[in-house]
């Protein structure tokens, strides 16, 4: 017979990542839309979420096998990306509004895509 925890661990474990996810991706509108001003850090997103910091690394790592941060980068690109390629707002203003310094997030934009915000939006202009 399963105990009770073991019954429950998965959806626990399931229903915080769920969390997590819907977390990331109403900070980045409220950042977006101005309704927040600074970056949540992990240990704030863990708060939220009722549970430590190392809690929720662990559970994010289990059930999608890649730390937090990796999921939270590649949100934070995938906005940039779709403000670069269906906005005309300047990559200075995106970077303002992700909270970043326009010269660290050319720097940031450009170690994980390959090519700075401005030549990204070159070659993937469609909006504008």
């Amino acid at each position: 017979m399963k105990s009770l925890d073991s019954v429950n661990t998965p959806s626990r474990k399931e229903e915080i990542t769920d969390r997590y996810f819907l977390l990331l991706d109403q900070h980045l509108t409220d950042l977006v839309t101005g309704k927040a001003t600074e970056m949540l850090e992990l240990n704030d997103i863990a708060r939220e979420l009722c549970v430590s910091h190392k809690h929720l690394i662990a559970i994010i790592q289990q059930t999608k096998g890649e730390h937090p941060c990796h999921f939270y980068i590649d949100k934070i690109i995938k906005k940039s990306q779709q403000l670069l390629t269906e906005t005309a707002l300047p990559v200075a203003e995106i970077a303002r509004m992700l909270t970043y310094d326009p010269s660290n997030f050319n720097k940031f934009f450009k170690k994980y895509v390959g090519q700075t915000p401005g030549k990204y939006r070159e070659n993937h202009n469609q909006a504008i």
